[in-house]
């Protein structure tokens, strides 16, 4: 079939028509002919910068279906490239935005609700054309088409000339540059540390835990084995329980003093209740013990951790770091653009232009961890409630919290697990809060009682200190913010809470690069607040 579809075309001829229908749109948009372009879309009014004209639901066809029919179609045009592999044809508006070398409005892939998000890039008069930026690969003559010579300058800019972009459309932001640059390519190719867009800030040393009274520990459920031949039967049934999560990957299940041998149950944080065991001859009841938080980096840290019980020694390796692939540097542009857009909204409403956002997490391993199906925006509203702590951090957490808490979401072990369910839910009203949550619902494990394991928060300003501790409480896995607080931040500003000593929880922390190179970044993105204001 593959075969017989390489030989031939399929091209569907649309006959041209001077006439456009009637569109109803609250965003000021009409429909209007172009004698160059045919079918386009203009202001009805006049529309600031960054205003959202338009979020069209996208049409996804498989890769395979694509690869088969769609791409010997006109569609091989029109298409976007979702970040699974699929491709996306836009609906509604979104089909009708004609190409500029000039555009005017950009536009954000929404991978959570399937949806491309289009956003004036500045300020549009009546009767002026929207139109978008397609690429440089057209199959067409552009209507404003720039000198040859002169975008020949650009070829070798390294950024596949998308700076070009930037310089014709004025304010099109370094978020949708980047996005634009990541969402090409494949998505599992690596990306160098100095290629991100962001600065990962390293928390400590490696021999931080060197010394035995700087190991950190937490509580765990364990108990005592009477016969060696009963290890095999409770490890079987603890993978059945539920019981077993990631967060225990950097323990080993089983400890031996003289010929005493006891299992790891569950950490009592993720396991508040006594366990209830298996009807095993000489197993004891459960117990608590102190077990380390953290596989052991040297081999000093695991001889002092080995004393409260065995653990992994996992040593980095010189200079190593986690790796990014383009998939996920997309992912975290995609979620700090929609905390930019969120924030700018709160701005517009009276609120302080902060914002959060909690994705449905980029890896596999941490979806199961997290247990947590759903993706959550929030803003700052002190203002509005008149409430000195309705930090959008905050905010977020208290709006997860209530959704754990909610009816719909119920924990089940893997046996119990049904199939995957979409459903609506409705959180318990927050005064003044401002959340959105976008959900194809798994149901979860047992497990991960805190409300952000495995979980990354992106948010426009760097969490205060108080914020930053409630992070730390919540066991966030790591935090990406835009705009560094000087006089506030408790991320690496004032003070960096994950790094002090005594807590026991680390969380990665990640600044954006733009801020620290142009310090009129947030003001330029609209999100500008007082140096010394609590994010």
């Amino acid at each position: 079939m593959a075969a017989a579809h390489a030989e031939t075309n399929y091209t569907f001829r649309i006959p041209p028509c001077s006439r456009v229908p009637d569109h109803l749109n609250s965003s000021g948009l009409r429909i209007g002919y172009s004698v160059e372009k045919g079918r386009a879309v203009y202001a009805a009014r006049f529309l600031e910068p960054q205003t959202v004209v338009e979020i069209s639901p996208v049409l996804l066809f498989t890769s395979t279906e694509y690869e088969e029919h769609g791409r010997y179609t006109v569609l091989d045009h029109y298409t976007f490239r979702w970040r699974d592999g699929r491709m996306a044809l836009a609906l509604g508006l979104g089909s009708l935005f004609n190409h500029s070398q000039n555009p005017n409005v950009s536009y954000t892939l929404d991978h959570d609700t399937d949806s491309i998000r289009y956003t004036t890039t500045r300020r549009i008069e009546e009767g002026e054309e929207l139109c978008i930026f397609y690429g440089h690969k057209l199959w067409f003559d552009a209507a404003d088409s720039v000198d040859a010579g002169t975008l020949s300058e650009d070829l070798d800019d390294g950024w596949g000339r998308l700076t070009r972009v930037h310089n014709l459309g004025d304010e099109i932001s370094g978020l949708d540059i980047q996005i634009a640059k990541y969402a090409e390519g494949n998505p599992q190719d690596p990306v160098e540390e100095e290629d991100l867009p962001f600065t990962r800030i390293k928390l400590l040393r490696d021999d931080d835990e060197d010394e035995l009274s700087a190991v950190r520990t937490q509580p765990a459920w364990v108990a005592d084995v009477a016969e060696a031949r009963h290890t095999a039967t409770m490890l079987q049934w603890l993978k059945k329980s539920g019981l077993e999560t990631l967060t225990m990957s950097h323990l080993k299940r089983i400890r031996k003093q003289g010929q005493k041998l006891t299992v790891l149950l569950a950490l009592t944080s993720e396991c508040p209740h006594v366990p209830v065991l298996p009807d095993l001859p000489g197993l004891s009841d459960p117990y608590e013990v102190e077990v380390p938080s953290t596989v052991a980096l040297t081999q000093m840290s695991l001889k002092h951790k080995n004393t409260f019980w065995p653990t992994v020694y996992a040593p980095r390796r010189k200079d190593e770091v986690e790796e990014w692939t383009r998939g996920r540097v997309l992912w975290a542009c995609e979620a700090l653009k929609r905390v930019v857009q969120e924030a700018r909204d709160a701005g517009q409403c009276g609120e302080l232009p902060i914002a959060t956002h909690v994705p449905i997490p980029y890896e596999e391993e941490d979806k199961d961890a997290a247990q947590l199906p759903a993706s959550f925006v929030s803003r700052d509203t002190r203002t509005s409630t008149s409430h000195p702590l309705r930090h959008a951090v905050l905010n977020t957490i208290r709006a997860i919290a209530d959704y754990r808490a909610s009816p719909t979401y119920t924990p089940s072990t893997p046996a119990a697990t049904p199939a995957a369910t979409s459903v609506s839910i409705s959180l318990p009203a927050t005064t003044g809060s401002s959340t959105s949550v976008a959900m194809e619902v798994h149901a979860p494990r047992n497990g991960a009682h805190y409300l952000l394991t495995s979980l990354s928060l992106f948010t426009t300003h760097e969490p205060c200190i108080m914020c930053s501790m409630a992070l730390l409480h919540s066991r966030v896995k790591e935090v990406f913010y835009l705009v560094p607080m000087s006089d506030t931040g408790g991320c690496g500003s004032v003070t960096c809470v994950p790094a002090l000593k005594g807590v026991n929880h680390r969380y990665n922390i990640v600044r954006w690069k733009d801020c620290d190179r142009d310090r009129g970044w947030a003001d330029g993105e609209g999100i500008m607040i007082a140096e010394d204001t609590d994010a």
